[in-house]
């Protein structure tokens, strides 16, 4: 008999998950920007917890694929996440944001690569219905970008911190509802670590892996400035939010099709055509941003170079690394992302001032496109 799918418990983790990273994404360049940080040093601080997902979700990863206990890393991930936060209460100074954003991103990414392999153990067959699981993180993207959006426009960014640390809570009070995947994850005998090095030599598996680093590096200087930028062009705080949000709807849209999409079109396809698009939407956003509705369309671009490309990547995994070995892959993938992005973070950080937002955007533009064409060559067109 099929074990009945959790739902809701599921959806409600990257409900509460992904709010958080609401408030982190487009507002925390803001927050060191009011506590009075040059655009250097706010690169240098966002790039920090980058950095930790170079380290952090290996290490978790392996213990999970080791011990099989990865909901319990989950929640202790998800309490030492708000533990390790409340410092920013005590002190504001560079040295000691440094060291808080480096303990607390370290436990906050142990929490989602596990995560992703406990969701993929309780959908087992059914694991095209992924993306309609994920979409509800999306949704408590949008409920925190809109709503922090507009109440910082009433109150001063000193309730930021409070915010935030409201929303790791809720985090953890959600991992305590969800259930224990079905799927024993201990390592057995016969599948080794040298197990996992092997299926990185497959065809364009590690080419895949380079790409995602690209694909995150192209978003530096967006997921950094993004909200310096656009108010600097003049629109108000809460017309950000709702860019910001317009961007997760469309990723919402494309999830409520993705499993059609990946029936029709090849994981190559898709990574490909994300990767382009990405690269369409740096240059629009580095050039004519001041206009309207080409921000509209860049926001609505997010569906790809988001939604299409993290669903793709999350089907490519499952597709090449075992039950047992999944800890591994997904914290692989996210540690690529974090050298990626810790790079973007940091190369925007040190252009925006010298270069200006057009060149900035159009290095991320240009990482975006040499993505598209490693793939090109190195992915296997299989389905």
């Amino acid at each position: 008999m099929t074990p009945v799918l959790p739902y809701w418990r599921l959806s409600g983790f990257y409900f509460a998950y992904f709010a958080l990273l609401g408030g982190v994404a487009p507002f925390l360049a803001l927050y060191f920007d009011h506590l009075g940080f040059s655009a250097a040093r706010i690169g240098e601080l966002i790039a920090i917890p980058m950095l930790m997902r170079c380290v952090a979700p290996n290490l978790w990863g392996w213990l999970g694929d080791v011990s099989g206990r990865r909901l319990a890393i989950v929640r202790v991930g998800a309490l030492f996440t708000a533990i390790a936060f409340t410092g920013i209460f005590y002190r504001q100074d560079y040295l000691w944001l440094a060291l808080i954003m480096a303990s607390h991103s370290f436990f906050w990414h142990a929490v989602l690569p596990q995560f992703e392999a406990i969701t993929l153990s309780h959908l087992g067959p059914q694991s095209a219905r992924y993306s309609m699981v994920r979409l509800w993180g999306s949704v408590g993207f949008i409920a925190t970008v809109v709503g922090l959006g507009l109440l910082l426009e009433v109150f001063s960014l000193d309730i930021y911190p409070a915010v935030m640390l409201a929303i790791m809570l809720a985090i953890f009070c959600s991992s305590l509802i969800v259930p224990r995947p079905p799927i024993a994850a201990a390592r057995p005998k016969g599948e080794p670590v040298e197990r996992f090095f092997m299926l990185l030599r497959k065809p364009g598996v590690l080419a895949f892996f380079i790409c995602v680093g690209l694909m995150q590096f192209s978003h530096g200087p967006y997921y950094t400035f993004l909200t310096l930028h656009l108010e600097a062009l003049g629109y108000s705080r809460g017309l950000i939010g709702l860019l910001w949000a317009l961007g997760v709807v469309a990723e919402i849209l494309l999830f409520l099709v993705m499993t059609r999409v990946l029936g029709r079109f090849t994981l190559k396809q898709v990574l490909m055509a994300s990767l382009l698009l990405a690269s369409l939407r740096w240059v629009l956003l580095g050039t004519l941003a001041e206009h309207l509705w080409v921000l509209l369309l860049v926001q609505a671009l997010h569906a790809a170079t988001f939604g299409s490309f993290h669903v793709a990547a999350i089907h490519f995994i499952q597709r090449h690394f075992s039950e047992r070995l999944q800890g591994q892959g997904q914290a692989l993938y996210a540690s690529l992302s974090g050298v990626g992005g810790a790079l973007g973070a940091l190369y925007s950080g040190y252009s925006w001032t010298t270069l200006g937002a057009h060149w900035t955007f159009a290095i991320a533009a240009l990482a975006a496109l040499i993505a598209a064409m490693g793939l090109y060559r190195a992915l296997p067109s299989d389905r």
